[in-house]
């Protein structure tokens, strides 16, 4: 039911904290806590004696949880064999392994890129793909990028 009004700051202050005590209740789980077996020694000593609640099990939701990054790493291994084929990335790591390398003026015409996106790209992308690309710049020549084999 919206407010329209308080009659005082204090009236305000106290309803509005009620509210707030009320939704850390909700946040609770409903779950009854597990009762220990009689055959074994109940856990925490003093505390498990006097009735302190017992941990609730874990479900299956969380356990699937815990195995989700399991998943993203081995995708991050199927990468690292290799970019896939026809990406840019493959584009670009196909001029680099040449014997003499690819210049910033042939990636950028290739690739329709700019100056800061070639670099930027041999900066972030490659090193994230685990390449080690070398940049030189001949005397009277051209900046250029190669990747050792």
């Amino acid at each position: 039911m919206p407010v329209k009004g308080f009659k005082s700051g204090k009236a305000a202050a106290s309803r509005i904290w009620d509210h707030i005590q009320g939704l850390g209740d909700a946040a609770k789980p409903e779950a009854e806590p597990a009762k220990p077996k009689a055959t074994k020694k109940a856990k925490g000593g003093a505390q498990a004696a006097k009735g302190a609640p017992a941990k609730p099990k874990a479900t299956k939701k969380a356990t699937a949880a815990k195995n989700a990054p399991k998943a993203k790493k081995a995708a991050k291994a199927k990468e690292a064999a290799g970019p896939r084929e026809g990406s840019k990335t493959a584009q670009v790591v196909a001029m680099l392994q040449r014997k003499n390398g690819a210049t910033l003026a042939e990636i950028m015409a290739k690739m329709g890129w700019q100056k800061h996106t070639v670099r930027g790209f041999m900066a972030g992308a490659m090193k994230k793909a685990g390449y080690t690309v070398e940049s030189f710049k001949p005397e009277g020549g051209e900046r250029t990028y190669r990747i050792n084999r």
